[in-house]
């Protein structure tokens, strides 16, 4: 095989034209590799394999004459037949040179172009017949063929100017050339093509003029790729230049700044590179930072952007990108965690242990993205606090009420003046860890306007499949939140983003019954708030009866806030008697808390209020919880007409008007004369008219109302009700059952009518909660009516 190690450039054709019977055939055929040796160049060629060195041998005691075919791929080690081309170059051995290494060096002199008709042997070396191929000159009148030799000699004059490994004498001896066809073999056999296939594609061509044409083309290509590497080479040039002028610059600043005492850059540069050496973080953050410490090395400090990319660097460097704290898998501790923590809950408990218990047999899991709605007070927020030191995680909160700013969520770009993360970021850069149990309250609350929707940036943070690629706007980098665990607060879950509500395990944290309240106030309130006065619990006992005093004469809510606000009042009043040195009792009692906190202020005897005709009692839902409700209705001369009061939404409204048509169509199965409708206006008030109230589940509350004024049949004691009504006469389900049940109770209900189709939701809850009321499920508005009012 054969290296071009360089060419001998002559001014004479010293091709030479043979005949087959010329020739020893089969002729012996030299493999070359990235190379091809064209009729009237010399050659050197460096022969390394045993098989060539043995052909070059062996044909040098002969005629000394040899076949030179190139390789079709010169990465192939071992050519076989299919391997080499199948027109070369019949060549003279001019002379050997041995090389120390045992390699021999060859001179060949290019004689006469041959295509190759059949290969005979592949050992000891290659052996084929071949056929001579003679060159076709044009005739000397061609001035064409003239103009295109010109073209060449200008071409490989710009490739030599170009060319820093040809020398300039070069071009001078390329244009003293003076015949054509071996000015054109010699340049096409000299110039490094880009495609090692075109040097081969020329010796094929039998028409000079076509091979000088070919030969142009190829140059000319070189030349403009040439061209392009030269003006790259020009550019990286020029701005080494600029980087070595500005590095000079900098350094003088610098030397200046030392002389006045102000290095603080270096000082920053210093400890922000330190920090980074020991920071645990993904490879595209590291190349990010390297790049942004360098631009900060450049700057100075008295520039308006250091201070910006400072405050950049030193968020990278505080973030925790891949920290994460341990969790805590022992199941019996986080189990213990929430039940010292929180009375009841259990649906959420059981669905945190769930999780635990996965990570804990697969060794990784996607954080949920919990949702806990309900009443305020429940102790939805304080749970976030229980699951974080269930877990052993660090805790965040961020209070997303009234939030109207997309970039509070995803940040602010680096080109505003004050830019900093959006709040998520600065909660985990807070924790410093990446895995912290974030509470995103008040979900529900999330505003939107011309600033943009954070609810729509919220649906890449709690989205588990896109969250491990958050991208907030300040760092421009992706930000894992998957080890995140968010858990989500909301009071009512219509006003939430739709996308936002499908990507969040909705749970319902519904309000308290007294015994619950009891128990909580006695576990959690009484103690905290003992300590947090600065009481002993030796100074101060509730007494049972007390608590539920409080509970049933002084708070009217489905948690318990409002009852730990009554329950630190009466503490602070011992506090103070404490404070002044006075006796106090230690024991409260009823008593006791009725001096304390003055009169009651729920009226107990608010359920017994339907002891007159067209009075109703129904029961609502509200952000708030359950409450109950009264429809009153009244009867009055005049023509027939409606009157509705009460600060009522559009649907109730509706539902009024549905139940009065439902009357006035049945007016004689319930015994009503048909002129009543005529003589007398119908006017139907809900009380507390300061309040707004709308919803479709007081319909057979007004259903019920207006037949009792008709009638003159008063209401069943005890008995409260709630369910949407149809012109049809159906009674449909209505949701909020169980905050309407505890409502009830506090209410003194004893019977409550409902729909057929809540019976379910009836079964779902606990018996606890059911202790002491009786049910009467009805289907028809029919029904209600025979369960509701008294025999006239």
């Amino acid at each position: 095989m054969g290296d071009n190690i360089g060419f001998i450039p002559l001014n004479e054709d010293i091709s030479e034209s043979f005949t087959e019977k010329e020739l020893p055939l089969p002729l012996p055929v030299l493999a070359l590799r990235n190379a091809v040796l064209f009729p009237s160049v010399v050659m050197p060629i460096t022969v390394g394999r045993d098989k060539s060195i043995k052909l070059i041998r062996e044909a040098y005691s002969g005629l000394r004459l040899i076949g030179a075919v190139g390789q079709t791929d010169p990465k192939v080690e071992e050519p076989g037949y299919g391997d080499l081309y199948r027109i070369g170059t019949l060549a003279r051995i001019l002379k050997i040179f041995e090389m120390p290494d045992g390699a021999i060096t060859v001179l060949l002199q290019g004689l006469q172009r041959f295509v190759v008709d059949d290969y005979v042997q592949q050992e000891p070396f290659f052996a084929a017949y071949v056929r001579m191929l003679s060159d076709v000159e044009p005739p000397k009148s061609d001035k064409d063929y003239e103009a295109i030799i010109g073209a060449v000699k200008d071409s490989i004059s710009k490739i030599i100017n170009f060319s820093a490994h040809l020398p300039p004498e070069a071009s001078f001896a390329i244009k003293n050339i003076e015949n054509n066809k071996l000015l054109i073999n010699f340049v096409a056999a000299n110039v490094e093509f880009e495609n090692h296939n075109d040097r081969q594609s020329l010796l094929e061509i039998d028409d000079l003029k076509s091979r000088a044409l070919k030969l142009i083309e190829l140059l000319g290509h070189e030349i403009q790729l040439m061209e392009i590497k030269n003006d790259i080479q020009q550019k990286v040039r020029s701005e080494m230049d600029q980087q070595q002028r500005e590095y000079f610059l900098h350094q003088q600043i610098k030397t200046i700044q030392n002389e006045l005492g102000n290095n603080s850059l270096d000082g920053e540069f210093d400890r922000l590179a330190e920090k980074a050496k020991s920071k645990k973080w993904p490879q595209y953050v590291r190349e990010a930072f390297d790049k942004e410490l360098n631009k900060f090395e450049k700057m100075s400090p008295m520039g308006g952007e250091f201070s910006v990319q400072l405050n950049y660097l030193e968020v990278l460097t505080d973030l925790p990108w891949d920290e994460c704290s341990m969790d805590n898998l022992d199941l019996n501790h986080v189990k213990q965690v929430l039940d010292e923590d929180h009375f009841g809950l259990e649906e959420i408990k059981e669905r945190i242990l769930e999780y635990l218990s996965v990570i804990k047999l697969k060794g990784d899991l996607k954080s949920p993205i919990i949702c806990l709605y309900g009443p305020p007070g429940v102790g939805k927020t304080s749970l976030g606090k229980s699951v974080a030191r269930a877990l052993d995680r660090k805790f965040g909160r961020i209070s997303l009420g009234g939030l109207h700013d997309e970039a509070e969520i995803r940040g602010h770009r680096r080109t505003y003046i004050g830019a900093m993360p959006g709040r998520i970021i600065q909660t985990i850069n807070r924790c410093k860890t990446s895995n912290p149990v974030i509470i995103l309250d008040e979900i529900d609350k999330v505003g939107a306007d011309f600033k943009g929707d954070p609810s729509s940036a919220l649906l890449e943070a709690l989205d588990p499949e896109q969250n491990s690629t958050f991208r907030d706007n300040y760092l421009d980098m992706d930000y894992d939140l998957s080890r995140v665990m968010f858990i989500t607060t909301a009071n009512r879950v219509d006003t939430i983003h739709p996308a936002l509500r499908d990507r969040m395990e909705m749970i319902n944290i519904s309000g308290y019954i007294s015994q619950e309240k009891m128990e909580i106030a006695k576990r959690h309130l009484i103690p905290k708030a003992l300590d947090s006065h600065g009481m002993k619990p030796k100074r101060l006992f509730f007494e049972d009866s007390a608590v539920e005093t409080i509970i049933e004469e002084y708070t009217h809510e489905s948690g318990v806030r409002n009852l730990d606000k009554q329950i630190a009042k009466i503490i602070r009043n011992k506090a103070k008697a404490l404070a002044f040195g006075e006796k106090f009792k230690k024991k409260i009692t009823p008593a006791e808390v009725k001096k304390i906190l003055g009169i009651p202020k729920i009226n107990k005897e608010m359920a017994d209020s339907n002891n007159f005709v067209g009075v109703t009692t129904g029961l609502a839902w509200t952000e708030a919880g359950g409450e109950i409700l009264f429809v009153e209705a009244s009867l009055s001369p005049g023509k027939g007409n409606l009157q509705i009061t009460g600060n009522l939404g559009d649907v109730m409204k509706e539902s009024a008007m549905i139940a009065l048509e439902y009357i006035k169509a049945h007016a004689s199965d319930l015994n009503i004369s048909e002129k009543l409708f005529e003589k007398k206006n119908i006017h139907i008030h809900v009380p507390e008219g300061a309040i707004p109230k709308d919803g479709p589940s007081a319909g057979i509350t007004m259903l019920t109302s207006i037949a009792s004024i008709f009638t003159g049949a008063k209401v069943r004691k005890g008995i409260a009700m709630t369910g949407e009504i149809t012109l049809r006469g159906k009674v449909l389900p209505v949701g909020g059952v169980k905050e309407k049940i505890l409502a009830a109770k506090r209410a003194g209900v004893s019977t409550i009518i409902l729909s057929v189709d809540n019976k379910k939701n009836i079964e779902e809850i606990k018996q606890e909660y059911l202790e002491g009321l009786s049910f009467k499920y009805a289907e028809t508005m029919k029904e209600v009516l025979e369960i509701a009012l008294e025999s006239k």
